[in-house]
């Protein structure tokens, strides 16, 4: 099942399946990753509560989500997803570090990079609190514009 949520960074679509979040797609849409979507159901309480859930971030009202999430990956996708979601609202944190989180030197930021990249459920996973080791903006899936305003949305919450 499906729904979707008009957004301040463009419309969203969130999946469930099985009773968790499995994606949150950006617009335009890219239909080539094979994830199962179903039927839109707006009305679905999982899709139901993500939606209040985004929109309360959006709102500047929610700052750490509480939702079933499943996403589809690697085990070592897995494990950088799980570092992101310990990076705290309005923080940020190189790919450096999340590498040496996991244990690893520098010289795996490449590829905690490239597992960045496919989390398949951003804002929730905040993978857009991942920068470069200068402090610069890189790449990000939705688009380096919409990871600027994510990340202003959540410092402009703290002030």
């Amino acid at each position: 099942m499906y729904t979707v949520l008009d957004s301040p960074i463009g419309e969203l679509r969130i999946v469930e399946y099985d009773g968790a979040i499995t994606a949150i797609d950006f617009s335009p849409y890219d239909d080539r990753s094979g994830r199962p979507r179903g039927a839109r159901d707006d009305r679905h309480p999982v899709l139901a509560e993500a939606t209040r859930q985004l929109r309360a971030y959006f709102s500047r009202e929610l700052s750490e989500f509480d939702l079933p999430l499943a996403p589809a990956g690697t085990p070592f996708q897995q494990r950088v997803w799980e570092q992101l979601q310990g990076i705290g609202f309005g923080e940020t944190a190189t790919y450096g570090q999340i590498a040496h989180r996991l244990g690893m030197t520098n010289a795996a930021s490449r590829a905690v990079g490239l597992a960045n990249g496919r989390n398949p459920i951003p804002i929730v996973i905040p993978c857009h609190r991942v920068i470069g080791a200068d402090g610069t903006l890189t790449g990000y899936a939705g688009g380096v514009q919409r990871k600027q305003l994510l990340l202003e949305l959540e410092q402009d919450a703290l002030f």
